[in-house]
């Protein structure tokens, strides 16, 4: 093979494996927060987490719920009576740690 070809075929292949580095990377995320499922509350955990949100802002219904969450531990989703909806935090032992409401840019948390 004379030396051309070589660098040829060579920088052909190195441009397949970069390139496919590049489709790997994409179709992985490049989120790490759709890099991974949300997964529910349950049990016991769920009883306690739903009381302590629906308690925290007094009317509502649970939609929604999130272990793991990235302001929390837990994230509770609920909607309000008059149908807006708000994710309330909260730390490992029920505690309200703050709450999004829809339309909120900063998350004012409390």
């Amino acid at each position: 093979m004379k030396k051309s070809t070589r660098w040829t075929v060579g920088g052909a292949a190195a441009l397949a494996v970069l390139a496919g580095g590049a489709g790997v990377a994409v179709a992985a995320g490049g989120d790490d927060e759709d890099a991974r499922p949300d997964v529910a509350i349950t049990g016991e955990a769920l009883d306690r987490a739903s009381e302590a949100a629906l308690a925290h802002l007094g009317e509502g219904e649970v939609t929604d719920t999130e272990v793991g969450d990235e302001e929390g531990y837990y994230e509770i989703e609920v909607t309000l009576d008059g149908g807006g909806q708000v994710d309330v935090h909260l730390d490992e032992d029920f505690t309200v740690l703050g709450d999004e409401r829809d339309g909120d840019e900063a998350g004012d948390e409390d």
